[in-house]
């Protein structure tokens, strides 16, 4: 049950980091676009955990599928989606510090732990 719990705050807080990095520089991505960028990040990194891939692998292959969906429903020029997704990136890292550090939740980068 544990691991279900995780996996829906992952995708909630991944959807988050999405929502906010597009709203500051663009008009923004809706509530439900993020969340689907959200959803297929986190469930593709899910899926390459659960195949036992290698850490890194693990790690960089949502990148991609993060910046294509990012890219397509933004509906950008170019450099803004660039700028968007380097933003989102940010947001990311620091909510994934902050749940690291203080409630040991690790699910958003599985293979980044920042705490014991």
């Amino acid at each position: 049950m544990r691991y279900y719990f995780d996996f829906l705050l992952a995708i909630l807080l991944t959807a988050l980091s999405y929502f906010i990095g597009s709203f500051l520089i663009s008009n923004g991505l809706s509530v439900f676009l993020a969340l689907i960028i959200g959803i297929s990040v986190v469930s593709l990194g899910a899926i390459t955990e659960s195949l036992r891939a290698p850490m890194w692998l693990i790690i960089l292959v949502p990148f991609p599928v993060g910046m294509v969906l990012l890219y397509l429903l933004l509906d950008e020029p170019l450099l803004t989606w660039l700028i968007t997704y380097f933003i989102t990136l940010a947001i990311y890292t620091i909510i994934h510090v902050f749940m690291s550090f203080i409630f040991k939740f690790h699910s958003l980068i599985p293979a980044w732990k920042l705490s014991n």
